[in-house]
């Protein structure tokens, strides 16, 4: 390797390491912020919170790469630029592409570092992320009793207290309505006191109330009954009332519900599911014909030539060749047919149209992975003669580029995976969209920085709006009449 190769990987690769933990953050906060609202009040644990974290931040990598490699290359060749360094290469006779050689094999080592991970890697940290997101969403709040708000998380009691001291256990004018039916007598009881003290139990496990001063109600009855039942009031001076809270308690699923989505598969688990999609389809094409074939024995000889023969003299229409006393029988066994086969076949197509859906998910996944691996070369393609052309180097002008051609690249990378998924658009033609509409840009680029293009310069714009002007002033005087 030649100096010069070491001298532009070494430049490149200080703003890749430091873009890219700075894009994989913003991405994690994005993350973050989308679900702060199911993550807060649940009294979660400060590993679980980290586990769900690193097990979202690996399978964010390969969107943060393509941004990352991006904006180093337009950072690296931008500093060379203003410090006129490829002014000097160039006057050397080295050329733009000999230049960017040594970081484009650099950036197809991280593409293919990136379909490695997104292969390997991420199918486990999403099934991870996933069973454990599913578990911190579909658990309850953590306990929390406000004053003067009725509270009914507790399965079976509705709990309202007047008011709460500031140390948070000390609680007044407590009433507990009880439906839980404990002891097996399926009564209502309500309770109410004068004040008490909320206490948890050692291993969270259970809310102790040690109420003072107050009455329990039962009423007693059958229910269903039209006997009357009977009401029971007891009257105490310091009661002990025990709430089960297990319902409150974080528990985790078997991450194995989950592992036959898609997003938890590698490309061989993929190609294997996606053949047995294939099979089930085939399945439903065959009983389709088979079910009209059977049923309609004309549907046999549809390319036959019979309808080639002339109908008989005078008939006009199919309904010419019914006898008038036989017409609305015939036009009722047409159309109960028809609503039969109507009735039979609608839930074949939809059965049908689930599972298409579901094989349309999995090879979309499955071009996903070679995509955004592929994206870390197309953007440094943009990246590197966008880099030489404005030659501004820091983090202000090249930071603006590449979030315009990032959102670019978004854009269509989710229209086209949308388009694919309703089957708009092929699975490869909408997951390569982003790709094939950067990739001309990029072809773009390099030859106009090979060319030194003044494409950014204002200065050149300038020059062409003055000459534009200069054009138009003179059409219009020659317009003008003579006298």
């Amino acid at each position: 390797m030649k100096k010069l190769d070491k001298l532009i990987i070494k430049t490149f690769l200080g703003p890749f390491i430091a873009t890219f933990f700075v894009t994989w953050f913003v991405l994690l906060m994005q993350f973050l912020w989308k679900y702060i609202d199911d993550l807060v009040g649940k009294g979660l644990d400060l590993p679980v919170i980290l586990e769900l974290i690193s097990y979202t931040s690996a399978s964010l990598i390969t969107l943060a790469l393509p941004l990352a490699v991006l904006l180093s290359a337009i950072m690296t060749f931008g500093n060379l630029g203003e410090s006129f360094e490829l002014v000097a290469l160039k006057s050397s006779g080295i050329s733009l592409l000999r230049f960017i050689r040594p970081l484009l094999f650099v950036c197809m080592g991280i593409g293919v570092l990136a379909f490695l991970f997104a292969n390997y890697v991420i199918p486990v940290a999403n099934l991870r992320a996933k069973s454990l997101l599913y578990d911190i969403t579909n658990s309850k709040p953590a306990f929390n009793i406000k004053a003067g708000i009725f509270y009914s998380d507790i399965p079976g009691y509705t709990i309202k207290v007047a008011r709460k001291e500031k140390d948070n256990k000390t609680i007044h004018q407590v009433m507990i309505f009880d439906q839980s039916g404990a002891g097996g007598s399926g009564a209502d009881k309500l309770i109410l006191a004068r004040k008490g003290t909320m206490e948890l139990s050692a291993n969270k496990r259970f809310l102790y109330f040690v109420l003072k001063d107050g009455w329990r109600y039962e009423e007693r009855n059958l229910r269903g009954s039209t006997v009357p039942g009977e009401l029971i009031r007891m009257g105490f001076t310091e009661y002990k009332k025990a709430f089960d809270l297990s319902s409150f308690t974080f528990s985790r699923l078997d991450v194995g519900l989950f592992a036959s989505n898609q997003q938890m598969l590698n490309i061989r688990q993929l190609d294997k599911a996606i053949d047995s999609l294939q099979l089930e389809e085939n399945k439903f094409s065959r009983t389709v014909n088979a079910y009209v074939t059977s049923r309609y024995p004309f549907f046999k000889w549809k390319d036959s030539a019979w309808l080639d023969k002339a109908p008989p003299l005078g008939v006009q229409e199919f309904r010419d060749l019914i006898p008038e006393q036989n017409y609305r029988y015939v036009l009722d066994r047409a159309d109960q047919a028809i609503r039969e086969a109507n009735s039979n076949l609608e839930g074949t197509a939809k059965e049908f149209g689930d599972k298409h859906a579901v094989m349309l998910l999995h090879k979309v996944e499955w071009q996903r992975k070679f995509t955004l691996a592929f994206a870390c070369v197309v953007m440094f393609l943009i990246g590197a003669p966008l880099g030489s052309i404005i030659r501004k180097g820091g983090l202000g002008t090249p930071l603006v580029f590449a979030v315009i051609f990032f959102v670019i690249f978004n854009i269509f990378f989710m229209v086209g995976e949308k388009m694919a998924r309703k089957d708009v658009l092929t699975t490869f033609g909408g997951m390569w969209l982003s790709n094939i509409v950067l990739l001309p840009i990029a072809g773009f680029l390099i030859v106009k920085a090979m060319n030194d293009s003044q494409l950014f310069n204002k200065e050149f714009y300038f020059r062409v709006f003055e000459i534009i002007k200069k054009f138009l002033e003179k059409a219009k005087r020659q317009k003008q009449p003579t006298t």
